[in-house]
């Protein structure tokens, strides 16, 4: 189980050059934000920072975790048996496949990552169960990942999948064409697949976009887009509603409105 595994602090014992203390991880930094255990001092130390001036993150970064799994419960529901969870950052109980294994237990799940440091610590957290599987790709080569999940025969693409999208292309710049990355899996769905997208809005409060333009030339660099360039990147599906719409608004309708918006919108594949 997740929540039995070892963590950083004793992994770095073992493994003292695995990593680089002294640089920040976003994986880890949500994980922190999550509540998780799974960071470092300098992971906390920036969440720390980023609180101090947007002291609901960690408010947002619950509706967002809250989403993803309401679609995940969604794609179940319709008897979606495979997920892809693409720039997964460290699995948070409860994870994407423990959610859609309580009502699918037969449930494939693969998280995919670029971070290898990442990526080898999801497979120690994640060892035992089968039909999970943690993958190092970067989603700006979706076709490297898409040859991987072939050859290693990790989805069958000629059943539905659900696709999760849950805040990682607003780290991808406008020349990394995201609309683009986001057809590449589009076009190798099955019909009757699902995607769900999270990503943060330009409709957030003006401090808030100043606050983010410190994170320019950093790994950490983010674009929030509009909600028309949100929903741009799921053409070729059928919205449910309510849309693309704040977070919260997919769970339920009395939760409070943040500075910082991060969008939302689940579709099907017709």
């Amino acid at each position: 189980m997740v929540e039995e595994a070892e963590g950083p602090a004793s992994e770095r014992e073992r493994t003292p050059h695995s990593f680089n203390p002294d640089e920040v991880n976003s994986a880890r930094v949500y994980d922190y934000l999550l509540g998780g255990k799974d960071n470092y001092e300098t992971d906390r130390q920036v969440a720390g920072q980023m609180l101090s001036r947007v002291p609901e993150l960690k408010t947002l970064v619950w509706f967002a975790r809250g989403f993803v799994l309401k679609a995940v419960e969604m794609a179940a529901d319709a008897g979606i048996r495979q997920f892809l969870d693409l720039g997964s950052g460290i699995p948070v109980s409860p994870a994407v496949h423990e959610v859609a294994r309580k009502i699918e237990p037969s449930a494939r799940v693969v998280y995919v990552d670029y971070d290898p440091v990442v990526v080898s610590h999801c497979n120690a957290l994640l060892a035992g169960p089968p039909g999970v599987t943690t993958l190092l790709g970067d989603i700006r080569s979706p076709r490297e990942i898409l040859d991987q999940l072939d050859d290693q025969s990790l989805i069958d693409f000629d059943e539905p999948v659900a696709v999760l999208f849950s805040g990682v292309l607003h780290y991808v710049m406008d020349d990394e064409r995201p609309a683009e990355i986001v057809a590449a899996f589009r076009d190798r769905l099955a019909s009757g697949s699902y995607l769900a997208i999270s990503h943060g809005s330009t409709d957030s409060a003006p401090e808030i976009l100043q606050v983010l333009t410190g994170t320019v030339g950093t790994s950490a660099q983010v674009t929030f887009r509009s909600t028309a360039e949100t929903e741009s990147f799921l053409a070729g599906f059928e919205l449910f509603e309510p849309g693309v719409v704040p977070v919260q608004q997919w769970l339920r309708p009395d939760l409070p409105d943040t500075r910082m918006v991060m969008l939302g919108a689940i579709g099907r594949k017709p």
